[in-house]
């Protein structure tokens, strides 16, 4: 029996949990069972579908967990889809040491008779200056 997920969150949070640990078969249980699922990777294709979602994650997820550190949440919600918009912070260990690369990325959920469900990921590289701007993303701030 695939885990029911009573929020966005709680469904957010497992598929980062599941990234961090390279647990595909967690990580689908995040992803909504149809095939109308979106999933966009940092300067990757569109794919569709379940198959092709999969198969890219088992793809990145046979080099090991991801390191990802996600903040800056900004939610859109109704009653049944939450869009989430977020910066992650990916480390990884680079030539000369750990390094982090910065990604703005939306993850909408739709609620379902089985919880909370992933429908779509999308990730692009953030630009450099992405954490100098954090502080101006917030809305209704007064400059």
């Amino acid at each position: 029996m695939p885990t029911r997920f009573a929020t966005a969150e709680a469904a957010e949070q497992a598929f980062y949990d599941a990234l961090e640990k390279a647990d595909l078969s967690m990580l689908m249980q995040v992803w909504a069972e149809d095939e109308e699922i979106i999933c966009v990777h940092p300067g990757g294709l569109r794919l569709i579908g379940h198959h092709a979602v999969k198969e890219s994650w088992q793809d990145i997820l046979s080099n090991g967990g991801l390191h990802i550190r996600h903040s800056r949440c900004f939610s859109l919600n109704s009653m049944m889809s939450a869009t989430h918009s977020l910066i992650e912070t990916i480390s990884v260990q680079g030539p000369e040491g750990q390094e982090q690369a910065l990604c703005f990325a939306t993850n909408v959920y739709h609620k379902s008779p089985t919880g909370w469900r992933l429908v779509m990921h999308h990730a692009s590289a953030a630009p450099v200056q992405a954490s100098a701007m954090e502080l101006h993303d917030i809305p209704g701030l007064l400059h």
